[in-house]
Order: C-alpha cells, then structure tokens, then sequence
C-alpha cells in the first residue's frame, strides 16, 4: 500500500500539468474564435473548449484515453481503424528483427571474449555503429533493401535487429567475463577444456546480464520498427498510425498512437522480466 501512493501521487502531478499544458497551449485559438466573433470568453469557457476540441495542439488527457478505447475495444481487430492490427504489424517487425539482433549480439560477444582479434577490431566498431543516427541510416537501409527486391518486413525486421544487437552485445561480453579467477582455477583443477568452461561456467553466469540486456534491447527493437514504417509512407503499423495523424493535423491519433506504442513496450519488457525471474530463480541467482 506505501508504494501504491507514491505511484498515485506521481501519477496525479503529470496529469495535473498536462491538463494544464493542454489548457494553455490550446487557449490560443479559442481566443481567436472568439475575437472573431466579437465576444468574450470566460476562463470556464476557455477550460470547457480547450480539453474538448478536436484537433488540439495538445490533446487532453482523457481525449487520448477514449481514442485508445475507441481504437481497440470499439474496432475490429481486422479494421484499419484498430490500434490492434497497427500494433500487431509493428510487433511482427519488432519479434523478428529483436530475434535476429539478440542472435548477431550473442555471437559477437562469444567472438570478442574468446578471439583477441575481435576484441580490439569489432568491439570499436560496435560502438561506433551506435553513434550514426537511426533516421538517417533508416532510408538508406530500406532503398539498398528495396532495389535488391526486399519489402514490408524484412527491411523494418534489419533496422530493429540493428538497434537491438549492441545492448545484448555489451551485455554479454560483461557476462562472459563475470566469472572470478577463482571459478577459472576451480575450472582448470578440473582438467576442464574451453568448451567445458563456456557451457558449464561462463554461460550459467552470464543470464543475470543476458536479461537486462534483453529489456533494452526489445524497446530499441521496437522502436526501430516504428522508425522503419516512416520512410516508406507505410499503411499498417503504429508508424503509419503516426504518419498519417502528422498528415491530417489529428494529434489525438498521434498521441493515441504514442501510448498504444509505450503500452507495448512495457508489455514485452514485463515478458522478458517474468521469464527472467522464473530462470534465474530456477538456476539460484538471486535478484
């Protein structure tokens, strides 16, 4: 119950300052309606109109929470409308390319520990890879894609596997390198090869990384697939959603778009934290 009331009461103060940010920020062209027509407005009018239009500069809260409900309970899931089939093509992209950079971020850091070479050759690069700005790399990911006849999900697939390989990367040559001197001499008392000491001891104690590492990496994940439907003016996913609500000045829709997004982050990131507790207490660790 102690916890619950500082959530509360964090949870009361934004929405407190976003209604008052979407009462500001809209007033401006309640006034000038209402200069046109000659009258005044009272600041209860001003309040009334400015959490109620329908195009906001900033769309109140409650407005978004209707379009959320409007958009997956009031839809069906095969409508255009429905945030559920727009998350659902978004989730496609981000499963496949977070599956694919989880794999490619494994494999490097097995190569990094084990191969002096890639230690100091691919290790730079990989930190390099990171500085270069998504949306720039985005368009030219999905033209080379699109010339060599690759479209839909595979390009949106590669741009999320290109955010998501380095944490699971950086994580696990962290985890690789966990064990102590002491477990590598237990190890070697036991006549034990390096295949044997992988599997049997740097594998087991690199989970507790491996799973943070999973949580950072299927939120960039995702929103690489979103960064991946703007460039090609997509007609399905949360990216589409976004395009097309710039398009038509609908902020509610964006917005409603937004949160269907955050939503979904912090369901993935939930999955992997239930399978992370259930692992780790399975194999002793405790967190």
């Amino acid at each position: 119950m102690k916890s619950i009331i500082p959530i509360c009461a964090v949870a009361c103060a934004i929405l407190l300052v976003w209604y008052c940010f979407t009462v500001i920020l809209n007033s401006t062209w309640t006034k000038d309606q209402a200069r046109r027509a000659g009258v005044e407005v009272t600041f209860s009018e001003i309040v009334k109109d400015t959490i109620a239009q329908q195009r906001p500069k900033l769309p109140a809260p409650h407005q978004v929470i209707l379009e959320l409900w409007d958009t997956t309970v009031n839809k069906k899931i095969t409508s255009k409308r429905s945030l559920i089939y727009h998350g659902w093509i978004t989730i496609s992209a981000t499963l496949v390319g977070f599956a694919f950079g989880t794999g490619m971020g494994i494999l490097l850091a097995v190569g990094i520990v084990h191969i002096r070479s890639m230690k100091y050759g691919v290790m730079p690069l990989l930190v390099a890879s990171q500085t270069i700005p998504i949306l720039a790399i985005a368009p030219m990911i999905i033209v080379i894609l699109y010339s060599m006849g690759f479209e839909g999900l595979i390009p949106k697939a590669i741009i999320s596997s290109y955010l998501s390989f380095f944490p699971v990367a950086v994580g696990m040559v962290a985890g690789f390198r966990s064990p102590g001197q002491t477990e590598m001499d237990l190890m070697q008392t036991y006549a034990a090869n390096e295949r044997q000491i992988f599997w049997k001891l740097q594998v087991p104690t690199s989970l507790p990384y491996l799973f943070p590492s999973l949580k950072i990496g299927i939120s960039a994940s995702l929103i690489g697939a979103i960064v991946g439907e703007l460039p090609t003016g997509a007609v399905a996913g949360l990216g589409a959603r976004l395009l097309t609500g710039s398009y038509y000045g609908q902020t509610i829709q964006i917005w409603s778009a937004l949160f269907a997004a955050a939503i979904l982050a912090a369901s993935l990131v939930g999955i992997i934290g239930l399978c992370q507790k259930l692992t780790l207490s399975r194999l002793g660790f405790s967190h």
